[in-house]
């Protein structure tokens, strides 16, 4: 089996869809939205075959080489893999989803384009084996993003993509510079050249601080979190797509990647790292518990909850990073539940207040259900995915005797349960006070119920991810 076409082909079929459904559209919409989710389910299909080889630790490498200095070569190891798997499996429901949500709306070609070339540069960013792609498709991202944040194309929709575009782009600029520090001490981007110069934990302290700049930027934590609620404007699929599979997921997965695979920290550092996110944690989670916005209160949750999984990442300990890794998985799944979830409510009431909503539940029960299910995993209710992922990474804070960050983020736990509870009282729960049809479209209902259903069997079956991310472990950490 030739595992390095696989490879190339996971990223370049995405990123040549975006040049494709364009012309697709203009012949049928049929035909672009078939060509669209294609160019979803081949990747992943390609991907879950290169799980049995990332199961047992094996790497593929597509070397390459357009300077002394810059390799262009393209790594596959159990990290990459399983994030690519999160990345296309959530894409995939996202797109079923789109059929129906954008059906009604212009620009609808460019929608699906920038949705592909989106997801194409986080493979392309996944699979990076040097600093200067990952710089490169960590821009893409941004200029996807923007557009699709702006898609709406009212003004306000625009600054606030343009807002999202200079904060984000703001923290690339920063990292860039810090991995500039970075070749200056090795003489090389090669993320293998980096790993063993920096073995003895000696990178460049003002490097360190501009990447991490980067990635709390991308991430939306704190000081940096403003712009994700407001990219709340775009269409529900994007913010679940930015939200919860990809976007702020990359500044996760950029730190296990280059703060746990290969540059050692000390452990004021990781302590450090824990404090932030703590911060950003807690106060995303009071922000989501006063706001009446139904899709900003899920987007500051998201900014809560990236916190819980910096926390695990930068415990130092194996029960922590296994927590850290299981949130990717667990949080993508239900948070964009809810955010499709939050479309169709809006989409049928005609508004995202959440005083202005109510007694949903009586013509939306598979929507309602869906959503609460897909809270309940948020929350860290057991058997659902969250609980297990939550309970890792407090047991790894526990491990690592960092009591202070782990009795705020009990608190930032507690906040999770009260506001979304509120959520879900106020919009689905009590009298209807907003004229409501019925559910979504099948296609749309459908999407919600197996991302809440997902959630939940993630939970049952906790072994297979749990032994997976044990692998993922042992290989980034050498252990």
């Amino acid at each position: 089996m030739n595992y390095g076409a696989m490879l190339l082909s996971i990223i370049f079929i995405p990123l040549a869809g975006a040049f494709i459904l364009p012309i697709a559209g203009r012949v049928s919409a049929a035909l672009r939205n078939l060509a669209a989710l294609l160019f979803v389910l081949v990747p992943l299909a390609l991907l879950l075959t290169m799980l049995p080889l990332a199961s047992s630790a094996k790497i593929v490498i597509i070397p390459g080489s357009l300077a002394p200095w810059f390799n262009t070569a393209f790594s596959a190891d159990s990290l990459a893999v399983f994030m690519g798997c999160v990345s296309g499996l959530i894409s995939a429901v996202i797109i079923l989803y789109s059929f129906s949500y954008i059906s009604h709306y212009e620009n609808q070609n460019e929608y699906y384009s920038m949705v592909a070339l989106f997801l194409g540069a986080m493979m392309g960013l996944i699979f990076s084996a040097n600093l200067i792609f990952m710089y490169i498709f960590w821009e893409l991202t941004a200029v996807t993003s923007w557009r699709l944040i702006g898609f709406f194309r009212e003004k306000t929709h625009v600054l606030k993509a343009d807002k999202s575009f200079l904060v984000t782009g703001f923290g690339a600029l920063a990292m860039l510079i810090g991995f500039i520090g970075i070749y200056q001490q090795c003489g090389s981007f090669d993320l293998a050249v980096v790993k063993e110069s920096f073995k003895a934990g000696n990178a460049p302290g003002f490097a360190v601080l501009l990447i991490l700049i980067g990635i709390f930027s991308k991430s939306a934590t704190l000081p940096f979190h403003t712009w994700l609620p407001d990219a709340g404007v775009a269409p529900s699929p994007v913010t679940a797509l930015l939200h919860a599979a990809l976007l702020v997921k990359i500044g996760v997965y950029a730190f296990a990647r280059l703060f746990i695979a290969t540059i050692t920290l000390s452990a004021l550092w990781y302590s450090d790292v824990a404090a932030v996110a703590a911060i950003s944690a807690l106060v995303c989670a009071g922000a989501a518990l006063i706001e009446t916005d139904l899709k900003r209160i899920i987007a500051y949750s998201t900014v809560s909850q990236i916190g819980f999984i910096f926390f695990g990442l930068s415990t130092g300990n194996d029960i922590g990073i296994i927590g850290g890794l299981l949130y990717i998985l667990m949080h993508g799944l239900s948070k964009a539940g809810l955010f499709l979830c939050a479309g169709i409510v809006e989409q049928k009431a005609k508004t995202k207040n959440i005083t202005e909503l109510g007694g949903l539940i009586h013509t939306m029960p598979v929507t309602a259900a869906s959503f609460l299910l897909c809270a309940f995993s948020v929350m860290g209710l057991p058997p659902l995915g969250g609980f297990w992922s939550k309970y890792m990474v407090f047991a790894g804070a526990v491990g690592a005797k960092q009591y202070s960050s782990a009795f705020v983020f009990l608190a930032g736990a507690v906040l999770t349960v009260l506001y979304l509870l509120r959520a879900f009282n106020m919009v689905f729960l009590g009298e209807p006070k907003a004229q409501s049809q019925r559910e979504g479209s099948s296609l749309m209902t459908a999407s919600v119920a197996l991302l809440a259903l997902l959630s939940l069997a993630a939970g049952i079956f906790i072994k297979y991810p749990f032994g997976f991310a044990e692998v993922i472990v042992r290989q980034i950490t050498g252990g």
